[in-house]
């Protein structure tokens, strides 16, 4: 066998074949041509630097806790999900609407739904939430599909969780922590984590368990030693009061990021510029509809709460008047009230906007539960005043019938289709006509000096005519009050 050369001879041959001038050169290079001589009686393939950088992952490493007792925090991985319904009110099928509707939020957040069922009863069981002859039956179902997680369709206390784990052995979540884990991953901006993450807190703070040494008090009192001044607090109340900290942390962060919104709001409206916002359920494409009004490209997919964070574009209707459009978070039924404290503050561009387009999917099965579910939330953030638009999406592929059905009933409505463009024009005119115009109609002949007026009128009112004369321009303009005392010295008439 060949030894391999020692550094000092490696050394002697590369100031051999490099000049006194050219080493420091040669050693910086990336790519240092092989040579024979040099690199010929190394032992071994030598590498490629990409493949010396890189990490090789080593399978079956992994050494991940299945006992959901040992895991305390934790993040929801949901893999092989069994559906678990209580029916309470309604008819049948608005209890397999609900499931559906749980399955594509599983989806969503990752899961594959391998079966689903639902419980007729009263009132939710206090115990395990479906009762325990139904909990062990769903044991049963668990290792039948070889299931590792049950979510369950509603919010369940803490008790109902941890007795429901105990009978079928795997892990149990309901649809709010679901929902939150959906926003968790799909929040991108720094106030949408952070809002996320406050709401993800308020949900843990009465579910916190513990088991064996985790309960035990700590030492408390003085500096150490022999003599402890009595039982201290638990772990479990160390965590408690850490998480609090925490959200007033938080709260304190998203009051920061709130004010910077209002300064921008406040612009705005100094600069008297109308704001529509758009509202409605998940998926019910409002997103696409933002994308087709002003070209916002923002992103759009066929999933659940696909974009979280609300996005504010500039637009102009066919009449020329400028005015903002925002895309809003998605709505859903029983959306966890962690979820609307937490997002309040996004959500109050829907409050404070002059118009609302509320988006409904007309190729749902059940359209008017949407409204209803959307309608309550607007309500909740107190802006049950603002004017309302109903836009059906989707129209290419809803069903006739069910489009009449919900133009019957909602008057100040029309059909659309973000995908081909169907009903956007009429729609660019019925947003022209509902927006708010200015008080003031006034005719000016403004010099050319004093062209910033004119950019003004363009921007901040209506303008109905406009002619370039000789000794200026001559505006026939709708324009608010303040505009209008800057416009009125150039006026040959006083203002009507």
């Amino acid at each position: 066998m060949t030894s391999s050369s020692s550094p000092s001879q490696d050394t002697k041959r590369f100031a051999h074949a490099y000049p006194e001038g050219l080493r420091a050169d040669a050693l910086m290079e990336e790519d240092v041509a092989w040579s024979h001589e040099i690199d010929g009686e190394r032992d071994g393939d030598q590498l490629d630097r990409s493949e010396r950088a890189a990490l090789r992952r080593v399978v079956g490493l992994s050494t991940e806790l299945e006992d959901v007792t040992e895991v305390e925090y934790r993040q929801l991985r949901l893999e092989r999900v069994v559906l678990v319904g209580v029916w309470t009110t309604g008819t049948a099928q608005d209890a397999d609407n609900s499931l559906a509707e749980l399955a594509a939020l599983a989806e969503t957040a990752g899961a594959v739904v391998l079966d689903g069922v639902i419980q007729r009863r009263d009132k939710p069981d206090a115990a395990t939430y479906i009762g325990s002859g139904k909990a062990a039956e769903l044991r049963d179902i668990v290792l039948e599909t070889g299931a590792d997680t049950v979510i369950c369709d509603g919010e369940l206390s803490p008790g109902q969780l941890i007795q429901l784990e105990d009978v079928v052995k795997v892990k149990v979540i309901d649809r709010t922590a679901l929902i939150l884990d959906i926003f968790a991953q799909h929040a991108k901006s720094r106030e949408g984590k952070a809002q996320v993450a406050l709401a993800q807190m308020q949900y843990m703070l009465p579910r916190l368990r513990g088991w064996g040494q985790s309960l035990s008090r700590q030492m408390g009192g003085g500096r150490g030693g022999l003599a402890t001044r009595g039982p201290g607090e638990t772990k479990i109340e160390t965590d408690r009061r850490r998480i609090r900290e925490k959200m007033a942390k938080m709260r304190r962060e998203i009051a920061e990021m709130k004010t910077g919104r209002e300064v921008k709001r406040q612009e705005r409206r100094r600069n008297k510029v109308p704001s529509v916002a758009i509202a409605g359920y998940t998926n019910a494409g409002k997103s696409s509809l933002l994308n087709r009004l002003t070209g916002a490209g923002v992103l759009v997919e066929n999933a659940l709460f696909a974009t979280l964070d609300p996005t504010v574009r500039r637009a102009e209707t066919p009449s020329g008047r400028v005015y903002t459009l925002a895309d809003t978070v998605g709505f859903v039924r029983h959306l966890p009230h962690h979820l609307v404290e937490a997002f309040r503050s996004t959500m109050e561009e829907v409050g404070d906007s002059d118009l609302i387009l509320h988006v409904v999917d007309g190729s749902h099965p059940n359209p008017e539960e949407q409204l209803a579910a959307v309608r309550e939330v607007i309500r909740d953030v107190g802006a049950t005043d603002v004017p309302e638009i109903v836009v059906i999406n989707k129209a290419d592929a809803a069903d006739p019938l069910t489009l009449q059905r919900l133009m019957r009933i909602e008057k100040r409505s029309i059909a659309v289709s973000a995908r081909t463009g169907r009903g956007l024009t009429e729609l660019l005119a019925l947003i022209d006509n509902e927006l708010p115009r200015p008080s003031v109609e006034i005719e000016a002949l403004v010099p050319y000096t004093h062209g910033k007026l004119v950019a003004r009128a363009h921007t901040e009112g209506e303008v109905i005519s406009e002619e370039h004369t000789a000794e200026g321009t001559l505006l026939k303009v709708r324009v608010h009050e303040e505009l209008a005392s800057d416009l009125a010295p150039y006026s040959p008439a006083p203002a009507l």
